[in-house]
């Protein structure tokens, strides 16, 4: 294809080197023309491993070159690929002063051509800016409609400083959005035969996948140095303690609790994080990362009540209580605060769970559940049927066959809120997920 990338920095030098060298006429603009006057003399503009040598050989292979002028740039391409900086100002929100400009001279020059042309943006923007500020942008300079003149999608980068060059070549994956097929198909015919997932979805999903990626990046790093800290007060081998730490790819290096749901419990995780922070106190430690984590679980909670509450409904059905399903640990179960919670707001509560038998439980499970609601015995009911027939809301609090049963015992008044992730669940009227 013919493309043009604008803005030459290190996104933008990577992508418009590594397209040309994959075949495609390239066309790179930036208003500096310092920028764009060393790609023209078969140097690049940026510092980073192997991207000068790519840089040389295709310009002097003619498949690629350099301008400061985007209507030519537009009007001599098939594509424009967007790469300008999204700086963050001062209060965090970020500067788009760049990309307005940009989406302003390609729509411009949009307005002048015969046939349609496809705007490809890469640069970091969160979810919202493609479809309420670019797009319009575009539609206003050029005079057509999206689709019509002009087709444009999300392709989001995953290149590191220091390595950009082999992550642009060799890909964990390749995120397009877009609300068309069509354009969808032609931005991941650029990256025909490079590994991989390709992941296509709606422009939002595409633009927050970014800030996800590099938000989960930061947690990591943070983690790690606040796990150093600790050894290093206690004098133990950090590198040893987090070497073992990620040997485990079933439930450390995996895609394990990262599926967004609701509060963790159980008779562990809440200990055994609580444990470690009073230990780092002790020593004088400052884990803000780690200290967090418990009031981030608590507001979880909260934020359920809420969620139950807005409803203006009181008779609340908990199908599953216990920490997790499967199981019939209520200790710190998220489900039994919840019920407190709802309790203390004046709501009637019914409870079914096929894994809990009150009489058969014993020591610290038993202890816990009745310290936090004395009185929870009286709001168990023996079968499903019971629970669900003079509730508003009905709370599917885990996956279980047997609870998908619930949604025929409902009528459509009833309200079924999800907290278990069921997909089965979602064909009911009045139906909603905690986290999706």
């Amino acid at each position: 294809m013919k493309l043009s990338v604008f803005g030459l920095g290190y996104v933008g030098t990577v992508s418009a080197a590594c397209f040309a060298m994959r075949g495609h006429s390239v066309i790179g603009v930036d208003s500096n023309p310092a920028k764009t006057g060393l790609i023209n003399q078969r140097q690049a503009p940026i510092v980073e491993k192997d991207v000068g040598g790519i840089v040389a050989r295709a310009v002097e292979a003619g498949t690629l070159r350099a301008t400061t002028d985007a209507a030519e740039a537009v009007a001599e391409t098939d594509a424009s690929i967007v790469c300008v900086g999204t700086p963050a100002l001062s209060s965090g929100r970020l500067d788009t002063r760049a990309i307005e400009k940009v989406s302003q001279e390609i729509g411009s020059a949009i307005a002048h051509k015969s046939r349609s042309h496809t705007v490809i943006v890469r640069s970091t923007m969160l979810p919202g800016t493609f479809r309420g500020l670019v797009v319009p942008i575009l539609e206003s300079a050029s005079g057509t409609r999206a689709g019509e003149g002009f087709t444009a999608a999300i392709n989001p980068e995953f290149l590191r400083e220091g390595s950009a060059v082999a992550d642009f070549l060799h890909p964990e994956k390749t995120v397009i959005g877009s609300d068309d097929d069509d354009t969808a198909d032609l931005v991941a015919s650029l990256y025909d035969g490079l590994p991989g997932e390709f992941v296509r979805t709606t422009p939002e999903v595409a633009q927050f996948s970014k800030y996800v990626d590099n938000s989960w990046h930061a947690v990591k790093v943070s983690f790690a140095n606040e796990i150093g800290n600790l050894c290093k007060a206690i004098g133990i081998d950090s590198h040893a303690a987090m070497a073992m730490m990620v040997m485990d790819k079933k439930l450390n290096i995996s895609p394990a609790y990262l599926k967004p749901g609701f509060a963790f419990g159980g008779s562990c995780l809440p200990k055994d994080t609580r444990a470690l922070n009073h230990y780092a106190r002790t020593l004088d430690l400052d884990l803000p990362l780690l200290q967090s984590v418990m009031t981030s679980n608590s507001r979880q909670i909260e934020r359920a009540s809420d969620w139950v509450l807005s409803w203006g409904k009181k008779r609340i059905a908990l199908l599953g209580c216990s920490f997790k399903s499967d199981t019939d640990d209520m200790r710190e179960s998220p489900f039994i605060l919840l019920t407190e919670r709802l309790l203390g707001k004046g709501c009637t509560i019914r409870i079914y769970d096929r894994n809990v038998r009150l009489s058969m439980l014993m020591g610290a499970n038993r202890d816990y559940v009745t310290e936090v609601i004395p009185h929870i015995a009286s709001l168990f009911v023996e079968s499903m049927e019971e629970a669900v027939k003079d509730a508003d809301i009905v709370l599917m609090t885990a996956f279980s066959p047997d609870y998908l049963e619930a949604q025929e015992m409902m009528d459509e008044g009833q309200i079924l809120l999800d907290f278990a992730f069921v997909p089965q669940m979602r064909s009911h009227a009045r139906y909603d997920g905690v986290n999706w």
